[in-house]
This record gives structure tokens, C-alpha cells and sequence, in this order.
């Protein structure tokens, strides 16, 4: 299994539903994405949460919850042997997720949370912050300070849009070059960056058209890594259902992505 720094030595890329929906579906989608992975100079972080707490509604789908959702990716780590990464919302979860998890992720929504941030560091586990929504990118570097402050150095920083006006985000591809400066790996959010958070009567829209685009132009800038909600189905998805990317177009994305970090390289 990797280690943070053979982690950090390739692209990164993190894929999988926004939520567990089935373990069958769950399981399905982390091995095609594993087996599309295996061809290309990337290091596959399988990405799916366990709960959605944060969403707007009372009625939206959360998903099956801490100990039936660990239990699910627990088996997808050990009999697929991938990274696994998911999100937690306060920090009880600490003691639970960090005996599964290799990346623990703090939500864009809960960035500032001191005792949250500092509990999940103290795991030794690398740390994948959501820069959020209405945060500067310079301000992450009090989050680092405060992962940093229990010794720990596993750190990834991640760009999911700001807010702009109500019910829109936007994509300000300064952070990414803003964020490289503080020598973490600084990872896209291609599909949450797309986000029309709670448009429609507490349902967030979004533009899934625009994934690939933004992933390049990311990847452009210098990304290290791209994070992608994925789904076989995605105009049937549970949650985040207009800019989840389909899965089976992954391949497609990945080559073309690929492509400019090659070029980039080549102008070294």
C-alpha cells in the first residue's frame, strides 16, 4: 500500500460516487476504476462517503452510516488493495474511521473546525482538506498550521470552488498556484467545483459538461491531482446527480488530462 510519499511522487487521482448507495454498486465502480487506473502514471484513491451529513434537506439521501458504511469500504481496501478515502463530520468518528481509512477528509463546510482538524491529525493519517467555499486560499495556511501542530506532515489541499452570489460557484485557478506555494500536493475538485449548491428547492444543480475542461485547464496550472465524483448512472444518482461524471467516460478524461501534464513536462 502507498505511503504518502510514493503517494505525493505521481498524479493523484481520486474517483468514486459522492455516496455509498449499494455495497454491489459501490464495490462495481471502485474495481473499473482501479482497472482503468492501472494503465496510466497515476496513483488511485477510491473516494465514497459514508454518511452525508451536510446535506440540505432533512429528506435527502445521507447514505448507510458510519459502521455499515466502513464495513463496505473496508472489503473494497482488502480485496481490491486501494487507497481509501472518505469524510468525516465530527470527531467521534476519528476513533472508527482511522482503523480503515489512508486519507481522512475534512469537509469544505467544516475547514475551520479546530478540534475536528486537529483530532483526525493526530491519527498520523494523511489529511485531505476541502478548501472552503468561502475561504481564501491564503487562509489555508492556518489549517496546515493546525495539522501541523500534532506533528503531522500528510497533508493534501483541495479546490471545490467558491462562492459566488447565492447558489453558484465559481473556479478561481490562482488558488491552485496560490496553495503550491505552502509544498503540499494541491488537488482539483472538478465536479464539486461545479456545483449550483441547493438551486432547486434544497437540491443542488450543477454543470457537468464543464468537468473536462476545468480538469485540464487544472492540470494546466499544475495540478498535482484530480478529484471526481464518478457514477455507472449519473442521472440517477443519489446524490449530486448533474455533475457527477459518468463513470465509463473516466478513460476518456484521464488520457486527455494526462496529455497536458505530458506536455507540460516536456517544457521543462
Amino acid at each position: 500500500m502507498l505511503g504518502f510519499r510514493a503517494l505525493k511522487e505521481n498524479f493523484i487521482f481520486i474517483a468514486g460516487p459522492c455516496v455509498i448507495e449499494s455495497e454491489k454498486l459501490t464495490f462495481e465502480t471502485a474495481r473499473y476504476l482501479k482497472e482503468i487506473t492501472s494503465f496510466y502514471p497515476v496513483n488511485f484513491v477510491f473516494k465514497a462517503s459514508f454518511d452525508k451529513a451536510n446535506r440540505t434537506r432533512i429528506s435527502s439521501f445521507r447514505g448507510p452510516g458510519l459502521k455499515k458504511g466502513l464495513r463496505i469500504l473496508e472489503k473494497i481496501k482488502k480485496k481490491l488493495d486501494v487507497f481509501i478515502l472518505s469524510d468525516i463530520h465530527c470527531s467521534q468518528q476519528v476513533k472508527y474511521v482511522k482503523e480503515v481509512l489512508d486519507i481522512i477528509q475534512i469537509p469544505a463546510f467544516l475547514a475551520r473546525q479546530t478540534d475536528l482538524i486537529v483530532e483526525a491529525a493526530k491519527t498520523g493519517k494523511i489529511i485531505n482538506i476541502k478548501k472552503a467555499q468561502f475561504m481564501s486560499p491564503y487562509d489555508v495556511k492556518y489549517v496546515i498550521e493546525k495539522i501541523n501542530s500534532v506533528g503531522n506532515r500528510n497533508i493534501l489541499l483541495t479546490e471545490r470552488g467558491t462562492c459566488f452570489g447565492y447558489n453558484n460557484l465559481v473556479v478561481d485557478f490562482r488558488s491552485l498556484l496560490i496553495m503550491k506555494r505552502f509544498g503540499y500536493p494541491v488537488i482539483f475538485d472538478a465536479t464539486h467545483s461545479l456545483q449550483k449548491p441547493s438551486q432547486d428547492k434544497g437540491v443542488s444543480g450543477g454543470d457537468r459538461i464543464f468537468v473536462l475542461p476545468f480538469s485540464q485547464a487544472a492540470v494546466a496550472c499544475g495540478c498535482d491531482g484530480l478529484f471526481l465524483e464518478v457514477h455507472p448512472q449519473p442521472q440517477e444518482a443519489l446524490s449530486d446527480k448533474t455533475t457527477s461524471f459518468p463513470l465509463y467516460q473516466v478513460e476518456k478524461l484521464l488520457k486527455k488530462v494526462l496529455r497536458v501534464r505530458e506536455v507540460l513536462n516536456e517544457e521543462k
